[in-house]
């Protein structure tokens, strides 16, 4: 398993969802605005406090645990 030491959960903070330094940035917040195309400069500037890595650790967790379940889809 990779190591992902910037997302952290915490049923204080957010309701327990996967968050960004224990921030109230969530994963899913992060994984939602760069998926209807803004950018990582973008994120970075609206959102001062966090990282490059932020972002980027991001999305790969949202990778991992996509891959972790196996979702059943509506056939086409």
């Amino acid at each position: 398993m990779e190591e992902f030491n910037r997302i952290t959960r915490n049923p204080a903070i957010m309701g327990g969802k996967a968050c960004i330094r224990g921030m109230r940035v969530t994963v899913g917040m992060i994984v939602g605005q760069i998926a209807a195309g803004r950018a990582f400069e973008d994120l970075l500037g609206d959102y001062p406090y966090l990282e490059r890595e932020d972002l980027s650790q991001a999305l790969r967790y949202a990778a991992w645990r996509a891959e972790e379940r196996e979702v059943v889809l509506a056939e086409a």
